[in-house]
């Protein structure tokens, strides 16, 4: 994070924390500070200046979140990141890619 980024978290951080804690509350105990942050960063702010918005603006993006926009969001980003094939060596993942003759 840079300097402005660390000020605005910092200014913002009791709404992440209580946006947390609301998470908890519906049973997603293992959020953290820091992905409700990286959530607004990535997803709903990325069309933004963060470093232009106003400490009000910030908080009640924060407050909005629902927990099936933010685990929504979650599930698809570890979709991304996941190697479904990681296990395959190159003979399995030829195999298993190669097209079936008839």
């Amino acid at each position: 994070m840079t300097i402005q980024f660390e000020q605005i978290f910092k200014h913002a951080l009791p709404a992440i924390q209580s946006k947390r804690d609301e998470f908890r509350l519906y049973g997603y105990s293992t959020v953290t500070n820091e992905e409700v942050w990286k959530y607004c960063i990535r997803k709903k702010w990325r069309k933004k200046d963060v470093s232009t918005m106003r400490i009000h603006e910030v908080v009640n993006g924060v407050l909005q979140i629902t927990p099936a926009e933010f685990m929504t969001y979650t599930q698809i980003e570890e979709q991304r990141g996941s190697n479904w094939f990681s296990e395959l060596n190159s003979d399995e993942l030829q195999l298993l890619l190669s097209p079936r003759s008839k």
